[in-house]
């Protein structure tokens, strides 16, 4: 099923195509050279003065830490996160070595994370990232120490038909039209919120 955005003005078609579905195939196993890229394509994500503060639990579908990321997620992504080959949270280092707070920290996660999503869709997988999870029960589960803060859950697999996903709700967010805020009403010059212009 393909899902590509209809832009505004041409970009790379692994921007295009990509998007967050929520039907995963439950069968398919991401294997290891699929994963390592996936993680390794994160690490060499930039951040400020090379800090790098994103950590990741990675998790399976079937072992021990695939299941305690499962039971962090609230109840309606667990209704079809379950399904995903790989479950991953990021988490991020609030704090740099001295006890002083790393302002960029959540950026720079956030930033690894975007080029796992996109190494991910050239790999032809999926990637739906979840805000949607209890972070005080996922630092419970993996002794996250003090100062680390769990950002977002990212399910990772191959995808599966929208028919699949147990209801009426899920199935329509599957195929409803793509859409996004217009260049216009996003990117300003001159003054706060004086339209670019572009495009």
């Amino acid at each position: 099923m393909s899902r590509s955005a209809v832009t505004s003005a041409p970009v790379h078609p692994l921007l295009a195509e990509r998007w967050s579905p929520r039907s995963f195939d439950p069968s398919y196993e991401i294997t290891d050279g699929q994963l390592a890229s996936l993680l390794e394509a994160a690490r060499w994500a930039a951040s400020a003065r090379n800090i790098q503060p994103w950590r990741f639990i990675v998790g399976r579908r079937g072992d021990e830490t695939y299941k305690a990321v499962h039971n962090a997620l609230i109840g309606f992504n667990q209704v079809w996160a379950g399904n995903a080959s790989v479950l991953i949270a990021a988490v991020t280092a609030e704090r740099l070595e001295d006890g002083s707070p790393n302002a960029t920290a959540a950026y720079d996660t956030g930033l690894a994370v975007a080029q796992l999503t996109v190494q991910a869709h050239a790999e032809g997988l999926h990637a739906h990232q979840m805000g949607g999870f209890v972070p005080e029960r996922l630092a419970a589960s993996f002794d996250i120490p003090e100062g680390f803060r769990p950002l977002a859950v990212i399910a990772l697999g191959a995808l599966a038909e929208a028919d699949r996903l147990p209801d009426e709700t899920l199935r329509a967010r599957e195929t409803e039209t793509r859409a996004r805020r217009p260049l216009d009403e996003t990117f300003f010059a001159g003054s706060w919120q004086t339209p670019l212009g572009i495009g």
